[in-house]
């Protein structure tokens, strides 16, 4: 290859079935945890994944901007403090901290900004009152409806599905002060038994889109190249965050790729506390070194969703084997380097990039071990 097409190879990604060319840097949001609970598998496939992302956007000579938010404050997470017995706010710092340092075990770096949701209450504020003047939203009883009557069709789901998904996620399509059941709150007022911040039309609390639109915002200006969550968020969370970020700056897309990592499931059923399925990562890191969890992870299509079983890790154990004896060997291959970096840059195809250094070893296999953090 020569120097010009080697060249002209870099400072791009292809996303999502997007391409995305970049130049310098890429400003990517990654939807963080609410910290009320502990650290399960679901969660650190999700941020595995955006730290690889970061990683091969650094392969490709771009250096990822990531924005990673904490939602402390959140109706779920002041009834787990209440029924602790303590503050929200510390509740919420120590789930977090909690959080932290199961990912700092997993070898995820930190990301460049951390928004905490409760130091934007006042960019909530602001953000209500530019969508009402932009008559994108109106004021109800003391809150403030963010117009979303046209948020499902545009996200591609029908309006039964939609519903199903609003009461899932306590969007109350049922509200009585709403025009449209997909009107969302962007402020809502709180009564005598909830914490408040005041406001223009009352005492109340941000809604959840809202807070991540003020943090996003807030960090990157009018928009994102990649947005990234679980594909659990894709809908009501991930549609109406976009549509309140474009009915704010007028600017459209709001994210010009999304990476919604596929659903952590367990004998079929979604990982969740309500579940009773929750796979804990402190627990699978008595028996497990780190890097094999990493690559129980990884070792699979990103946009996937995928049922977890014990014998996956033994699996992954044995492919890390694989590519740490690869790595010790001389190359066979010398084109090996770039076509792992072409695998890693096309959908972060990272079973393809595996097949590439494990057979070939040398450098190719050595790279592979950094980029994917598995050192």
């Amino acid at each position: 290859m020569d120097g010009h097409a080697r060249w002209d190879a870099y400072g791009a990604l292809q996303l999502s079935g997007t391409s995305l060319p970049l130049l310098d840097r890429a400003r990517v949001y990654a939807c963080g945890i609410t910290p009320y609970d502990v650290t399960h598998l679901g969660h650190a496939a999700t941020f595995v994944w955006v730290d690889v992302l970061g990683r091969v956007l650094r392969l490709v000579g771009v250096e990822p901007d990531v924005c990673r938010n904490v939602t402390d404050v959140d109706d779920v997470l002041d009834a787990a403090a209440a029924r602790a017995g303590t503050d929200a706010d510390w509740f919420a710092a120590v789930g977090q901290f909690r959080f932290e340092t199961e990912m700092a075990k997993l070898n995820l770096r930190q990301p460049q900004h951390e928004p905490r949701a409760h130091r934007y209450i006042p960019h909530v504020v602001r953000l209500a009152r530019h969508l009402v003047e932009s008559g994108s939203a109106y004021v109800r009883d003391g809150s403030v409806y963010f117009r979303g009557h046209h948020v499902p069709a545009r996200a591609g789901v029908d309006r039964r599905r939609a519903r199903e998904l609003a009461v899932e996620f306590d969007g109350r399509p049922d509200d009585p002060a709403k025009d449209d059941p997909f009107d969302v709150a962007v402020w809502q007022a709180a009564g005598p038994d909830r914490v408040g911040w005041e406001s223009p039309w009352g005492t109340g609390r941000p809604g959840w889109h809202a807070e991540c639109v003020a943090m996003s915002a807030s960090v990157f200006g009018v928009g994102v190249d990649i947005h990234a969550g679980g594909a659990d968020l894709t809908f009501p969370h991930h549609a109406y965050h976009a549509a309140i970020a474009e009915a704010l700056t007028g600017v459209t897309p709001y994210t010009r790729a999304w990476l919604h990592i596929g659903t952590v499931t367990v004998a079929g059923r979604k990982m969740a506390k309500s579940a009773d399925n929750l796979v804990l990562v402190p627990d699978l890191l008595t028996e497990h070194a780190p890097a094999v969890l990493r690559m129980m992870i990884l070792d699979r299509r990103w946009q996937d969703s995928w049922d977890f079983s014990i014998d996956q890790l033994d699996a992954a154990g044995a492919r890390l084997e694989q590519l740490y004896s690869a790595a010790g060997r001389r190359a066979t291959d010398g084109t090996a380097p770039e076509r792992v970096r072409r695998a890693l840059s096309t959908e972060l195809d990272v079973p393809a990039a595996l097949d590439i250094a494990i057979d070939s070893g040398g450098d190719s296999a050595r790279s592979l071990v950094t980029v994917l953090g598995l050192s």
